[in-house]
């Protein structure tokens, strides 16, 4: 049974030829035998949770995740549970209440199970920056899983779990569902409800499924999305039945391709796939779109200013005082204050406060900070412009294939394997990474979608056809 999606695993349950319960133990145990440190903890309310859902279904119930196991990720709350955000500071934090996206899978019947490893406070590429020890992609053990959310995308992968939620700032879903060959989907801004999800960047994160097809990340998404009273950045608008627009022709689709992306990916690991599938697309009748987006270039620096200047606010609020860990040296307040955080947080995290602080300084907030704001607002502007000649956009997900261990120590050049993601959440649009080949070291690798705002029914749309025609072509 854990070799099975979320569908064939609610269908089963609900069929009867098997029961929650029992396909929640069997994930456990898999998850005792993991040699990817993907899953930090196991709920330990999970097996009796699966025998309540056992009966709610003999009563009729038929949720759409009826008895599906899902793990989440470390820094979406639910309460009663840990909920750490990868870091030493907040090791010991149980949340006080459930966050909306948590209790939307609750009330949809599924089983959160777990919670995955991640990047301390979401901030990294590989899942090397966790207090908790790396994680390995379960693929080559040699390898990284990527990241932000590499433990979400490595238990999917694994098989220690139906599907998971993770967040995405800069491409922590995408990237490391390409890295794992899992389906992957950044909702547009404001889908999905930001409630009880600790954050990064408040203006740029948002929560989205990781799964192993499309149909199933559709599902999902029709789960999690809709307007919170929570959230002021949700929008109130109608959540549609993305699995309607599953299984469905893409002739006459519009694929728009950036002139840049084409210079940016010659000599990459990737660049035949991304050849690859603009040929297979145009093969079966989409239209493939020459456009431009003329500060494509700068949008990793508008990213690397705007969200460490976001982080430094939102994690001026771990202090040692409150709910988070205290230095045991402290003699005095001040002391609280420089210990704790400095005993607490991580390097990259630590480094990413420093560069906030520096880009939101006095000297240097209209040079750095207004300008990045204003550029994303240009960046956003192009985006746009550039849909009036195209249905979705394609890009790589990542440089290449998923790489060793350690690689990639050099801060900039672990920044740099962002280049194709991070347009996504500066502008606020919808993404899909789905998986299309392999690279050299026959590892997964994905191609991503990028739609207009709300239309994350096209990204269903085309990712769907690729997953199925793609072996085809």
């Amino acid at each position: 049974m854990i070799n099975l999606g979320v569908i064939e695993t609610r269908d089963k349950i609900l069929a009867g030829e098997t029961t929650c319960e029992s396909v929640v133990l069997e994930y456990i145990q898999k998850i005792k035998s993991s040699k990817t440190n993907a899953v930090l903890e196991v709920f330990a309310d999970a097996v009796d949770l699966a025998k309540e859902m056992d009966k709610k279904i003999k009563s009729g119930f038929k949720g759409k995740l009826a008895g599906v196991p899902i793990i989440i990720k470390d820094n979406i709350l639910v309460k009663g549970k840990h909920a750490s955000a990868g870091s030493l500071i907040l090791k010991d934090y149980i949340a006080e209440y459930t966050s909306t996206v948590a209790q939307k899978l609750i009330d949809a019947g599924a089983i959160i199970i777990a919670r995955a490893n991640m990047d301390e406070f979401a901030m990294g590429g590989s899942t090397e920056t966790s207090y908790f020890g790396k994680t390995l992609n379960p693929h080559d053990l040699t390898r990284v899983p990527g990241g932000s959310s590499g433990g979400s995308a490595a238990a999917v992968a694994e098989n220690l779990c139906a599907a998971s939620l993770g967040t995405d700032t800069g491409g922590s879903i995408r990237q490391p569902s390409s890295y794992c060959g899992m389906v992957g989907v950044k909702p547009t801004y404001g889908r999905v409800s930001r409630f009880g999800v600790i954050a990064y960047a408040s203006s740029l994160d948002q929560v989205g499924p990781i799964t192993k097809s499309v149909a199933d990340n559709a599902l999902l998404l029709e789960v999690l999305s809709g307007a919170d009273i929570n959230d002021e950045t949700t929008e109130h608008l109608q959540v549609e039945e993305y699995t309607n627009y599953l299984n469905q022709d893409i002739k006459g689709m519009k694929i728009g391709v950036v002139k840049q992306v084409d210079n940016i990916t010659k000599g990459l690991d990737t660049e035949k796939n991304y050849n690859d599938i603009k040929t297979f697309l145009k093969n079966n009748g989409a239209d493939i779109v020459e456009i431009e987006i003329p500060h494509l270039e700068l949008v990793l620096p508008v990213y690397y200013i705007i969200a460490p200047a976001e982080a430094t606010s939102n994690l001026a609020r771990y202090d040692g005082v409150k709910y988070t860990r205290r230095s045991e040296d402290a003699k005095n307040l001040e002391e609280i204050y420089k210990k704790s955080r400095t005993e607490g947080f991580g390097s990259e995290v630590k480094r990413r406060i420093m560069l906030g602080n520096y880009v939101l300084s006095s000297g240097y907030f209209d040079a750095y900070y207004n300008k990045a704001r204003a550029l994303q607002a240009k960046l956003r502007e192009e985006y746009l412009d550039a849909f009036k000649n195209c249905d979705v956009i394609l890009m790589p997900t990542a440089t290449g294939e998923a790489y060793k261990l350690g690689a990639k120590s050099n801060p900039v050049d672990a920044y740099k394997e962002d280049i194709f993601t991070v347009s996504a959440n500066i502008t606020g649009l919808p993404c899909i990474a789905v998986p299309y080949g392999v690279g050299p070291n026959n590892l997964p690798i994905a191609m991503q979608f990028l739609a207009p705002h709300f239309e994350e029914k096209r990204l269903y749309k085309i990712a769907d056809f690729v997953e199925k025609n793609k072996e085809a072509k």
